[in-house]
């Protein structure tokens, strides 16, 4: 099968491995990078093959504002000692403004050939987490002290200070999604799940189930939601009766552990 450049470079970072091998590899299990690297570690081509097998339960997010967008990007690792490296900081900081100014290829490339020689030097797993770049006319962004959350949040309307206060309240309840309404399918399912076990437990009639059901669903939407979730600063009012007519366009959270 044929195999992306990304996908090599992906696997690359991963384990340390030469571009000709991570290519064979992935041809051999059929793209899948997991495969890939059971597959290299079977033949023993590369020590680094051993270490893409460990959690990567740490690392740090990594932020950068430009004209009408911004940049995050989250960079994995094993401990919090190799995440206060300053080799690591370093590059974490040069891949985000890589991603910024050039795209998400470029800044995979870059990647590929800096984190090899990287995780040899540091002896853990290190790869490349989500990373995304928001545009919008105006955008607010938040990067906690500890560097372990993140939070880009673009508006139509408003100002960056509306957005700013967003993006800060965002870091610290975690809304799932922006609006109610847009509380995936497969979230909703898992709770519908647990809510009529709890009935059921209860002896409610079917009848009564349903509304209770009903009840819980729109509750939970409410509760997860950036828009009507009380506004950190003032639970007096929501999110978006604090935003006002600012129309939310963009909404990116990242955490390390969650």
């Amino acid at each position: 099968m044929s195999v992306s450049s990304s996908a090599v470079s992906s696997l690359r970072s991963r384990t340390g491995v030469g571009i000709l091998a991570c290519k064979e590899a992935l041809e051999e299990a059929q793209g899948d990078e997991e495969k890939a690297i059971e597959w290299l570690r079977k033949r023993g081509i590369a020590q680094a093959a051993k270490k893409a097998a460990r959690d990567q339960a740490e690392g740090l997010i990594f932020l950068k504002e430009g004209e009408g967008k911004a940049a995050l990007l989250l960079l994995r690792c094993e401990t919090d000692f190799v995440a206060r490296d300053e080799n690591f900081q370093t590059l974490g900081k040069r891949l985000v403004t890589i991603l910024l100014d050039k795209g998400q290829t470029a800044m995979e490339v870059d990647a590929a050939a800096a984190l090899p020689a990287l995780i040899q030097k540091t002896g853990e797993n290190i790869t490349l987490g989500e990373a995304h770049v928001i545009e919008a006319p105006v955008f607010g962004c938040y990067l906690h002290t500890n560097a372990k959350i993140g939070v880009l949040i673009g508006l139509a309307g408003g100002t960056p200070a509306l957005a700013r206060d967003a993006a800060m309240h965002a870091a610290a309840m975690n809304p799932l999604y922006v609006r109610p309404e847009e509380a995936p399918s497969d979230l909703l399912v898992k709770e519908r799940e647990i809510w009529a076990a709890q009935l059921a437990k209860e002896g409610k009639p079917p009848q009564i189930q349903e509304k209770i059901m009903l009840g819980k669903e729109r509750k939970f939407r409410e509760e997860h939601a950036l828009l009507s979730q009380p506004f950190a600063k003032d639970p007096s009012k929501t999110v978006g009766q604090y935003l006002g007519g600012a129309e939310v366009t963009a909404y990116l959270r990242l955490a390390i552990g969650g």
